[in-house]
């Protein structure tokens, strides 16, 4: 497995987050969005002027997509989705996935290549159990689906129209599965264990697919993200300057620099120190040599 020790890595963006998470890019915009999930926020830089803004939600986001509407996001914030205007800062609640209350909270989602929000839920307390989540398909009425049940924490999200593939990562179980996925449909089927990171350093976070089908993994408390061929090889190792990346995304004018989120103060396990002056929470930019796709846009109405 090639390695790329320390290879073209920046730090871009502002003060490093608690927890980063969801970083997305807008082709429209030129900007990169992500998330804060500790710090209750979203952030959103234009790399041509290094200029970043902020939003506070009421709540603590996992995962957003974008939308038709380029001035709104869509938000799994703890137990609903809400509509985040991104000019006025303003949230209002747009679907009730799950019940307040019950020790879960909304963590990774995107959208699939329909534009429905493929989304997870995670214990966020434990005493309420460890197997309480459960992934989501959310279509563009509202209209909700239950893909999978008893989850520990959804991660890993990430679609192949060409394969017509959805992949996913239960973070707990060192697994990442991938399904069937009917693109029309949204149904998912013949669920498989694509990668065992058992064997791997790190656990399965955030992941994205490139232009070739190759799956991007974050290898969250390994120091790196990997790539993972479509028949499920490891053939790359990008070795990072913090141990905790938490889901690359590519963004950019061609898509071909590699944005990665990692975790800062935030979680329950304390971050090691960064390594050449790499902060722990900050957004690191990467050179990856190989370009991604675009995100599907979610139609949003007001319903």
């Amino acid at each position: 497995m090639p390695e790329d020790p320390m290879a073209m890595i920046e730090s871009v963006g502002h003060a490093p987050a608690s927890l980063g998470e969801c970083p997305v890019w807008s082709g429209y915009e030129q900007a990169l969005y992500w998330a804060d999930i500790d710090g209750r926020a979203i952030h959103r830089l234009e790399p041509s002027t290094g200029t970043t803004t902020s939003r506070v939600l009421p709540g603590r986001p996992g995962s957003f997509v974008l939308t038709t509407d380029p001035n709104r996001l869509l938000v799994a914030s703890e137990h609903e989705l809400v509509v985040l205007n991104w000019a006025t800062g303003e949230t209002s609640s747009w679907r009730q996935l799950e019940e307040a209350g019950t020790g879960n909270r909304l963590n990774d989602g995107r959208c699939d290549p329909a534009g429905r929000y493929v989304v997870g839920s995670m214990y966020a307390d434990t005493s309420a159990g460890r197997w309480t989540g459960a992934l989501y398909r959310v279509g563009h009425v509202g209209d909700a689906t239950t893909l999978r049940s008893k989850i520990g924490v959804t991660n890993g999200l990430a679609f192949d129209a060409e394969r017509q593939r959805m992949y996913f990562a239960d973070t707990p179980t060192d697994c990442v599965l991938v399904f069937d996925y009917d693109i029309e449909s949204g149904e998912a089927s013949n669920e498989r264990i694509f990668l065992d990171y058992s064997e791997l350093p790190g656990k399965p976070d955030g992941a994205c697919v490139d232009a070739d089908g190759c799956y991007w993994s974050a290898s969250v408390y390994g120091w790196a993200v990997i790539r993972v061929t479509p028949q499920g090889v490891v053939d790359r190792r990008i070795e990072l300057p913090v141990q905790k990346p938490s889901m690359p995304a590519f963004g950019g004018a061609d898509l071909s620099t590699l944005f990665v989120t990692t975790i800062g103060a935030g979680g329950t396990v304390p971050s090691e120190p960064g390594r050449q002056g790499f902060q722990p929470g900050e957004l690191l930019a990467i050179d990856a040599g190989t370009q991604g796709r675009p995100e599907a846009l979610f139609p949003l109405s007001d319903r």
